[in-house]
């Protein structure tokens, strides 16, 4: 995905004709598979993560002390619970939120106009990431609510299909969207901040070199793409972590005693406290973040290029060539 930063690699006026549906849809597809890929690949992590934020008195030795743990209780099989509901989650999630980000920047362009567009290019980047993700995690909330249910419950369901029936059952629509209000506050901040922050790291390593990125080597490129994306993804995670600490405890039965979602949600922040609320499971959800999103720009650009797609680039109408 494109940054503040990558305006500096479009020297010559926009061709507006190429970003049409099957551009989109191309977009689309290469965020679905980027997200799939990590997200699902990040599996373990994450789930010692979420047992940790569900239960830290049990699990309380960090990230490689959870994993020997779980390993020993259950079996290395069960570091990948939740994998089918993270890969199609995920896949659904990125599909929207990388093709919907394209859209609505590329809009606020024709809107605006290139030059207006060039001064506002940061604000575009917001608005249109938090209205991608906003969409996309409609999709992603009945998935991620199965998700968590199987990893907290590990006798809950027997994949995907089966716990969305048993889940459906039990709890109805409700219980698919009880965490919807906590994964909105943990997933749009996380992807603003993501795309400020990568930009804001790559502009200053290529300032620091004095070059442009069209005047270093594609190894070079992608190096600064990985370690930008990890330091983007280490703050996302720091910013976004207790929302998803309450989006981990929310889908756990019987969380938060009864009542609307917002009494759910403040009774669980007031037994968990402020410091816990941030702190709990930051260590690997920074490790899970950073690595997930380095990938995802790496794998993005890739697949988008394979496809005969080039993401779009804000342009300065006012550069001197």
């Amino acid at each position: 995905m494109n940054v503040p930063g990558a305006a500096l690699l479009a020297p010559s006026p926009t061709n507006f004709d190429e970003y049409d549906t099957m551009y989109y849809i191309k977009g689309a597809a290469a965020g679905g598979i980027c997200c799939s890929i990590t997200h699902g690949a990040l599996t373990p992590v994450d789930v010692v993560k979420t047992r940790v934020q569900l239960d830290p008195l049990k699990y309380n030795t960090g990230l490689v002390g959870g994993f020997r743990q779980i390993i020993a209780e259950e079996g290395a099989m069960a570091l990948t619970t939740g994998l089918g509901a993270t890969a199609a989650g995920y896949f659904v999630q990125g599909w929207f939120k990388f093709g919907g980000v394209e859209f609505f920047k590329i809009q606020a362009v024709k809107a605006m106009g290139e030059e207006a567009a060039w001064d506002s290019k940061t604000s575009i980047y917001l608005a249109s990431a938090a209205a991608a993700e906003f969409i996309a995690d409609i999709f992603l909330c009945p998935l991620e609510a199965v998700r968590i249910r199987s990893v907290s419950d590990p006798e809950f369901c027997d994949g995907l299909i089966d716990g969305f029936v048993k889940m459906g059952k039990a709890e109805g629509l409700g219980g698919f969207y009880a965490g919807f209000l906590p994964i909105l506050s943990k997933q749009i901040p996380y992807t603003c901040a993501k795309f400020v922050v990568q930009g804001s790291v790559a502009d200053s390593m290529y300032n620091s070199m004095g070059k442009l990125p069209a005047d270093c080597t594609a190894a070079t490129n992608l190096g600064m793409s990985l370690f930008s994306g990890v330091i983007a993804g280490v703050a996302a995670a720091i910013i976004s972590h207790p929302a998803d600490t309450l989006l981990s405890k929310v889908n756990k039965a019987g969380a938060g005693g009864t009542g609307s979602m917002m009494s759910r949600l403040m009774n669980i922040a007031s037994e968990i406290g402020f410091v816990k609320l941030c702190t709990v499971g930051l260590a690997p959800r920074c490790v899970m973040i950073g690595t997930l999103t380095a990938g995802q720009f790496g794998i993005f650009d890739t697949v988008m290029s394979a496809l005969g797609a080039e993401k779009f680039h804000f342009y300065n109408p006012n550069a001197v060539e």
